[in-house]
């Protein structure tokens, strides 16, 4: 087999014959329907791309193969004359896909295939930076049989879920990734993670964000109802306590199926800023962000350790106050630092690392915004707590004895979540 390239057309002075079962590359073509070069197959029949012009004496082509009527061969000639590349990789960028190569889905819902045994389904909604990653990182645990990725913007979804699906064996998963603009895509998901809605932008007030993104969560909600009646949902857009209420409102979830996701974040990141000082690996850091997403955060230090030892004697008190205060500040200084847009890497682990633990019903201690019912001795109303997670949603709220200040820290952020939410009607 001979592969002909653009430098052979260059070289042809009248036509180039080729045996049917060599190759031309696309780019070739191209060239020789400028240059008014036919392509022709050993029986003489000329592709349409171009009319024959008389010819002339042979030359020898870059690979070796004769620019002129070669030896009939015993291989059949396949249908339209030329062979086709045998994948993708011998596409460049642009040219048209092979029939025989499926195009990747721009809008509505993505075709079904049958769920690989044992597995489930996950979509997320709003395919940005948080989006994205989010889905990514639940494609890479390999626990679903499905992703998809949903957006407004059509074609977004379809080329980032894609490109997800292109690393498929890079990172050894088979979880099929899809993308749509069709809310239908979420059709019978187990469990949906929002992302959608606008990102915080420096000088953007808490009441701003509320009244543009209670419009896109809302709509984003109905079509959960609709489409997935027995989903639970982790809400990721701002402000979280806000957005994760109107959530369950407009679904009729029950509570335990809608949560919010903010402690697992907040604890992570307080966790990062003790390896930030010195005071042990952030991964052998314990600790619990109760409260809001927000200056509502409460982190009791009596909960926190480092392995097995309290972390209050493994860093001293004016330094953990410093901690404690930055980790509130985290997600505005990320934002300041970045000018344009918010963080997502951290998020989007957060958020997946809650689908995983509902899915895998792994009976871990995490933080995550849920109805109180009373819990702590707080109203009832939207709070970060701890949890522990289930293929149904939040099985229990964990007890944690708090002391004094920390309980009362902890009831004042639950009032004014709650004053919040009121105010949404």
């Amino acid at each position: 087999m001979t592969v002909y390239t653009v430098v052979d057309i260059e070289r042809a002075t009248s036509k180039l014959v080729i045996r049917p079962t060599d190759l031309v590359t696309p780019l070739a073509r191209d060239r020789a329907a400028e240059r008014g070069i036919p392509i022709e197959v050993d029986d003489g029949e000329p592709e349409t791309a171009a009319s024959p012009v008389p010819d002339a004496s042979p030359a020898r082509g870059a690979s070796g193969g004769l620019l002129a009527p070669a030896s009939p061969v015993a291989a059949p000639r396949p249908p339209g004359g030329l062979l086709q590349p045998p994948s993708g990789a011998m596409y460049r960028r642009g040219a048209p896909l092979h029939a025989g190569i499926a195009a990747p889905r721009v809008g509505g819902q993505p075709a079904r295939t049958e769920p690989r045994s044992g597995k489930i389904t996950a979509a997320v909604v709003g395919a940005g930076h948080v989006g994205a990653m989010t889905a990514l990182r639940l494609a890479e645990s390999d626990l679903f049989d499905r992703i998809t990725l949903v957006d407004v913007i059509p074609g977004l979804a379809a080329g980032l879920a894609l490109d997800i699906w292109h690393g498929a064996s890079l990172r050894d998963f088979a979880t099929r990734v899809d993308g749509t603009d069709d809310m239908a895509g979420v059709t019978d998901a187990s469990y949906v993670v929002v992302t959608a809605g606008r990102p915080r932008t420096p000088g953007m007030s808490r009441t701003d964000l509320t009244s543009v993104n209670s419009e896109i969560v809302t709509s984003v909600a109905e079509g959960i109802r609709r489409h997935a009646p027995h989903a639970c949902v982790i809400v990721v857009t701002n402000p979280l306590e806000e957005m994760t209420h109107i959530t369950q409102r407009v679904t009729g979830f029950p509570p335990e199926r809608v949560v919010g996701m903010a402690g697992v974040l907040d604890s992570s990141r307080f966790c990062s800023l003790v390896g930030l000082v010195g005071g042990a690996r952030p991964a052998d850091v314990s600790v619990f962000a109760f409260g809001s997403h927000g200056p509502e955060m409460v982190i009791p230090l009596s909960q926190a350790s480092v392995g097995t030892t309290p972390i209050e004697r493994v860093l001293d008190a004016a330094t953990l106050a410093a901690i404690v205060e930055r980790t509130r500040d985290s997600g505005a200084e990320v934002v300041s630092l970045l000018q344009k847009g918010s963080a997502y890497f951290a998020p989007a682990e957060a958020a997946a690392a809650m689908v995983r633990a509902m899915v895998t019903d792994a009976d871990d201690v995490m933080t995550a915004c849920v109805q109180s019912r009373g819990a702590y001795g707080l109203v009832d109303t939207r709070v970060g707590l701890p949890v522990r997670l289930g293929p149904s949603g939040v099985k229990e709220i964990v007890s944690m004895p708090l002391r004094a200040d920390e309980q009362d820290a902890l009831c004042e952020a639950a009032m004014r979540i709650d004053a919040r939410i009121r105010e949404l009607g």
